[in-house]
């Protein structure tokens, strides 16, 4: 079979499958073994099942479960509520000091998780309620929370960036130094963002009435030191190279269950939502990965990954502009599936022409990320759209849509100020790590 008509048949088919419903995983990992059968007959399913045991056996998928325990754990726990209190106290009186806090909020959620899903959902369930009460713009505040959401994947600890870290060989460290200096750059600009359209208009963003004592300030942030200082050791061992990203995790999550006992939370009921969702959570993302190592594999083995790279080259369009062109399919894939399954069928074919390129790898990755971020909330399907529904049932899709579309564009503006300056990123990261 030729490599044209291998592509068009295995991601033909894999669309197809998408469209009619079918898990990622599922048709990923479906499309590999009839393709497989196809191309080889049954014995080629050896080396298809061969490559994804090698997967399996990565240390590095070691620390996904134990990062999302972490967060599970922590977004289960008070813990989360008791963070909430202490940006609503600290606040203050300023027109869009709650929405401020929130998105403060959302963003720590952000590293306590590595998920979308988790601080999209919690910041909505968490923060609304209080800001629907003083009266806040409800378009202003979905968009603030899909957009502060979007951090989830690209704040460490991120599944996605460690998944990076397994399909380029890049330093899983690095990454996360890499993904945290894009996404405090993207936070505040969402930040200013938000005060700016406050003070514009106060109507969309009341200020409280009556502001917080020093003392209860001082007592909202007594609850929330130790679990968030657990967070900012466990990300500095991992920068500093003191320990490997699954050592770290796996000290994490001791010590997370020790903070949260220590509070008297630690119930029979806690531990079977924890276990429950961590498994579930991880499950999915596992089998994700194994479904997108499976069909790697097999395009990979009969020339379509060689294929895509030649025809990338012939398009002629230029170093820079062909580092342009895949961030921008990383961007509309993002729209469509879910980001593990684009990191692993995307990378292994733009990686090695970064590479050859003479482009620096980690900031070509961290952008890549970041564009993964975006496609969470751009239309038609991101998923930050779907979270922010199930948030507010009332509202329609479109106006979901038009409460987002400020914040696309401060994202890709972010997006294109990256891509325009890599040393904002490359310097920034070696500064930060003390290179």
């Amino acid at each position: 079979m030729s490599p044209e008509l291998l592509t068009m048949g295995m991601f033909g088919t894999l669309v197809a499958l998408i469209m009619l419903g079918v898990s990622l995983s599922y048709a990923l990992g479906g499309v590999a073994v009839v393709f497989t059968l196809i191309l080889h007959g049954p014995d080629g399913l050896f080396p298809m099942v061969a490559a994804v045991f090698e997967t399996m056996w990565s240390i590095l998928l070691a620390a996904i479960p134990l990062f999302v325990f972490m967060g599970v754990a922590l977004a289960r726990s008070q813990v989360s509520r008791d963070l909430y209190q202490a940006f609503y106290v600290w606040s203050g009186r300023v027109n869009g000091g709650l929405l401020l806090g929130t998105t403060g909020f959302a963003a720590v959620l952000s590293a306590m998780t590595g998920s979308c899903a988790a601080s999209t959902l919690t910041t909505g369930m968490v923060g609304m309620p209080s800001m629907e009460k003083r009266g806040y713009n409800r378009q202003f505040v979905l968009g603030t929370i899909g957009a502060a959401g979007t951090l989830g994947i690209l704040i460490p600890p991120s599944i996605t960036l460690i998944v990076i870290g397994m399909t380029t060989g890049l330093s899983v460290g690095k990454l996360f130094m890499g993904g945290l200096v894009s996404g405090l750059i993207i936070l505040a600009v969402i930040l200013a963002y938000v005060a700016l359209r406050a003070r514009l208009d106060p109507s969309s963003a009341p200020g409280a009435p009556v502001g917080a004592t020093w003392k209860e300030k001082v007592l909202a942030l007594k609850a929330v030191i130790p679990p968030l200082g657990i967070i900012v050791v466990v990300l500095a061992s991992i920068f500093l190279g003191l320990a490997t990203p699954t050592e770290a995790s796996a000290v994490g999550a001791l010590a997370v269950t020790v903070a949260i006992a220590a509070r008297g939370e630690v119930t029979r009921e806690f531990i079977r939502d924890v276990t429950y969702t961590t498994a579930s959570t991880t499950g999915m993302a596992i089998w994700i990965v194994f479904g997108a190592t499976a069909f790697v594999s097999v395009y990979s083995g009969a020339g379509g990954i060689k294929f895509m790279q030649d025809f990338l080259f012939a398009l002629d369009l230029g170093p820079w502009a062909l580092i342009v062109f895949m961030q921008l399919i990383a961007l509309v894939l993002g729209m469509f599936l879910d980001p593990i399954g684009i990191i692993l069928m995307a990378l292994p074919v733009f990686y090695p022409m970064v590479v050859k390129l003479g482009f620096d790898p980690l900031w070509f990755c961290v952008i890549f990320q970041v564009n993964l971020c975006i496609g969470y909330i751009t239309p038609p399907f991101g998923y930050n759209i779907f979270y922010l529904k199930s948030l507010s049932p009332e509202t329609s899709i479109y106006t979901i849509y038009r409460s987002l579309f400020p914040f696309v564009f401060l994202m890709l503006a972010c997006g294109a100020v990256f891509l325009a300056f890599p040393s904002i990123l490359t310097q920034g990261v070696a500064f930060m790590m003390g290179g």
